[in-house]
């Protein structure tokens, strides 16, 4: 009897252990585009930092899930009085991937190679207030700027500013060496991108062991490979229309938060009919946004009336500037002497947004007399033809950067918008250092858009996640691209 007993005690430990197993330490993510490089010093891509920030690269600040700007590699700051010294304490222990040390020296290389002559940095402009870089010590790094600029803190958080070594910077299109909490382990073009664990890490070791990053872009398709198991998550899940389905499942978790996304039907500027405002407010005149977000993504997003969302500071509500009135397109375009049956293409890259919400904008446009012929185009292709040539009458597309105001203040962007009034106050905006009035510009700036109409503002995207119920520390919000998995973990 004593035998069967503890032969009975060892079958219930064995039939039992899977309820004591150690829950997984590897997660499977899916992302709706596959970045064109591994750089986010180097392309204006955010499917580049949904894969890199945060997780392989790092700047001297950072951006939280609300949005805040923390301490990262700079463990805290002093700003002198004139707001034009910035003295960064950086964080001793910290190495690249490669055990290259990191120290003021990079701080000076990363803002240097940024703002150089011959930078391909997306961002450029962002690191044109810096006047120098100096190096007091390895720890410490003084960053002099040519006036004030209240962004500052909040610039260097982005992708773009991510620290980069000086005896790597040439490979990380390929191989992306950083700081960050894991490496880069391969990338198999058009499948998928791994990284593992850093265990020489200098902060808190990630929970994870390995993430995978796979690409996939149709929704149908991100749909199946969730349910099946295939992906254990999906942040910036592409499919809106199966959101009701994944509520009802228990095996998954639906979070809809905030995104900085502002999808816009961008119009080249430059070229006729779209040079001349008044065809720009027809348009925004012939099209119901409403209906847009209720066929295109299932009633999920915001209307916007400007460059900007609902979530950011000193936002303004200007969806009642260009309510639907075909009519009143019709009169404007007859002003501006557009005649009825003037063609243009609108470009389309992948994303089921532009896919979906470009069939229902050339419907509206046909309406009120404009043929707008469609024409979808891949993402290298966008990327290069778009943003790089401005080579496009039209083109829809999800602005994903957050407070991104700077871009139609810029000496040139694909969308070749042109304003001295808008320019100048920019600058006003950048140099105020008094709360209240960088709240009244930025009100002034959205006002200014929406009177100019260079883009037509359609909606602010919604985070849509879903992922494996058991799965913790993933973002609901996404006040960049980002797709933050270094405090990830299954629950037991």
């Amino acid at each position: 009897m004593r035998q069967l007993g503890v032969f009975l005690v060892a079958a219930l430990v064995i039939g039992t252990g899977a309820a004591y197993a150690a829950p997984p330490d590897t997660l499977t993510l899916g992302l709706p585009l596959e970045p064109p490089g591994l750089d986010p010093t180097a392309g204006a891509a955010s499917a580049i930092r949904e894969v890199t920030y945060a997780n392989i690269f790092q700047g001297l600040t950072h951006i939280d899930e609300n949005g805040q700007v923390q301490p990262d590699l700079a463990s805290g700051w002093e700003i002198s009085k004139d707001g034009l010294t910035y003295t960064f304490k950086l964080r001793s222990g910290v190495t690249f991937h490669d055990g290259t040390p990191f120290d003021c020296s990079i701080v000076k290389f990363s803002y240097g190679r940024a703002a150089a002559p011959e930078s391909i940095n997306a961002q450029k402009q962002l690191f044109a207030p810096i006047a120098s870089v100096d190096c007091p010590s390895p720890d410490t790094a003084v960053v002099e700027l040519k006036q004030p600029t209240s962004t500052f803190l909040y610039d260097m958080a982005w992708g773009d500013a991510v620290m980069i070594a000086p005896k790597t910077a040439a490979g990380n299109k390929a191989h992306p060496i950083g700081t960050g909490p894991f490496v880069f382990s391969r990338w198999v073009p058009g499948d998928r991108i791994e990284l593992l664990r850093n265990d020489h890490y200098w902060g808190a070791a990630p929970k994870l062991k390995a993430v995978t990053f796979r690409v996939i872009g149709d929704p149908a398709a991100a749909t199946a490979a969730l349910l099946s198991g295939t992906l254990d998550a999906y942040t910036n899940f592409p499919a809106p229309e199966a959101v009701a389905r994944f509520r009802q499942d228990p095996r998954f978790t639906v979070a809809i938060g905030h995104d900085e996304g502002k999808v816009i039907l961008a119009l080249n500027n430059a070229r006729q009919p779209f040079s001349d405002v008044r065809v720009r407010q027809a348009i925004a005149y012939a099209i119901d946004r409403k209906a847009i977000i209720d066929a295109a993504y299932s009633g999920l997003g915001s209307p916007i009336g400007s460059h900007y969302t609902p979530q950011d500071p000193s936002y303004v509500d200007l969806t009642g500037a260009y309510p639907y009135d075909p009519a009143k397109a019709k009169a404007l375009l007859a002003q501006a002497g557009v005649a009825p049956g003037t063609s243009f293409t609108i470009m389309l890259p992948p994303p089921s947004y532009a896919q979906r919400g470009g069939e229902l904008i050339a419907a509206y446009l046909q309406q009120v007399g404009l043929n707008a012929k469609l024409q979808s185009v891949a993402w290298a292709q966008w990327l290069a033809q778009v943003f790089g040539q401005s080579a496009f009458d039209a083109t829809v597309i999800a602005h994903t950067e957050a407070r991104d105001l700077d871009i139609y203040a810029r000496p040139h962007y694909y969308f070749n918008y042109a304003s001295d009034q808008y320019k100048t106050l920019y600058a006003q905006y950048i140099a105020a250092t008094d709360a209240a009035k960088q709240a009244d510009l930025l009100q002034q700036l959205q006002r200014q858009l929406s009177a100019d109409e260079p883009n037509i503002f359609l909606f602010a995207l919604p985070k849509i996640g879903v992922w494996n119920a058991k799965l913790r520390g993933l973002w609901t919000n996404d006040p960049m691209p980002i797709n933050d998995v270094t405090g990830a973990y299954w629950a037991p």
